[in-house]
Formats: structure tokens, sequence, C-alpha cells
């Protein structure tokens, strides 16, 4: 057992104990059962490999070749679990090979299996300092959203306001236009072309 697998046990105890509450997340079990999936951190030798079995999830290293591989950063992985998942996969974040429909079955599962950090907290907190910890937690994930689109909207209006690197929406808009109206003229010209032959024969 590498030390990657033996730092995920927890983590994996804790989807699971979300797994056996949830009916729609222990139907998917049955759907995906007996199914490996490996997830690997891109540029990277480390690579986690899931069994489900049994209504669970098992982390380890399985004989049988995995039914779907899914690599990416570590920051796109991590958001395998959340609502941002498809969008990762739809802009190249993450990487899949293998059956796709095991890969969002699998998607879908940690989505349900994702602990309730409050939850976990309040037995060993109490459910004030809990509820306290969940709220920072939420805040940070806030900011870190909000920190991300300005970072975005900073480097776009950069490249097109100070670099001049990239066009503006407006110079866009504009020479869709512009090119309408060209190619608006040139099959006026050539009907007016084809009318001026047929004269002439």
């Amino acid at each position: 057992m590498d030390a990657l697998e033996t730092l995920m046990r927890p983590v994996v105890r804790l989807i699971n104990r979300q797994i056996q509450n949830k009916t729609p997340a222990r139907e998917l079990c049955a759907e995906l059962d007996g199914r490996i999936i490996a997830i690997r951190v891109r540029d990277t030798a480390l690579a986690l490999y899931f069994r489900v079995r049994n209504n669970a999830l098992e982390a380890g290293n399985f004989d049988d070749d995995p039914d779907v591989v899914i690599s990416g950063s570590l920051f796109a992985l991590a958001r395998l679990a959340g609502s941002s998942a498809e969008t990762a996969i739809r802009d190249g974040s993450i990487d899949l090979s293998g059956d796709v429909d095991t890969a969002q079955a699998f998607q879908h599962l940690l989505a349900y299996g994702k602990p309730d950090l409050e939850e976990e907290l309040s037995g060993v907190l109490g459910d004030v300092a809990a509820h306290g910890i969940g709220e920072v937690a939420r805040n940070i994930g806030r900011w870190a959203e909000n920190t991300q689109a300005t970072v975005h909207q900073n480097i776009q209006e950069y490249l097109q306001e100070e670099s001049r690197s990239l066009p503006s929406r407006y110079e866009i808009e504009s020479f869709h236009k512009q090119t309408d109206t060209l190619r608006d003229d040139v099959d006026r010209f050539e009907a007016r072309l084809r009318r001026l032959e047929q004269a002439r024969d």
C-alpha cells in the first residue's frame, strides 16, 4: 500500500458513509459494480485506483485493467466531485480515456459521496463550532471563485486593452458585420456579372 492510498483511506470511508445514506448513490454503485476507475495526476507518477464493489468504493491496486482513466492536474481533479466537473472535461482540464458512461456515473457517485464538512465536524466539535467552521469554508470558497473570476477578467482586459494582443468584443462584432457586408457585396457582384454574361451571349 503506497502513501497516497493510505492517505485516501479515511476519505474513501467518508465517501462510503455518504453513499450508504443516499438511494441514488447505491443505485449508481449497483450500475458500476466491478468497474475499475484510475485517476492519474498529470505530469506525475501519482495514480489512484478505485473499484466499486458491494455498494461501496474501494481504493487499492487491482489486477484488472481500468475501465476508465481520468487524468488532470490536482486542481482539475478536485473539481470532479463538484458542479464544475463537466466544464473541466469540456475545457480540456481533465482527460478521459475508456468508457465515458462509466466516467460520468463515477463523477455522479463522487458528487453524492461528497462529505458534508459541518456534519462530520459536528460529531467532534459540536454543532455551533462545526457551523462556524463550515461558514468560514464557504466564505473561502466564494472568495476563491470571485478571485478566479476577477483574475480572468483582468487578464482579458489587459490582453484586449493594454497589450492589444486580443481584439475586444466590439472589434469582433464589427469584424463580423464587415465580413457579412463583404459577402453580400460579393454575392451581388457575382449575380450582376452573370446577368452581364447572359446579356452578352
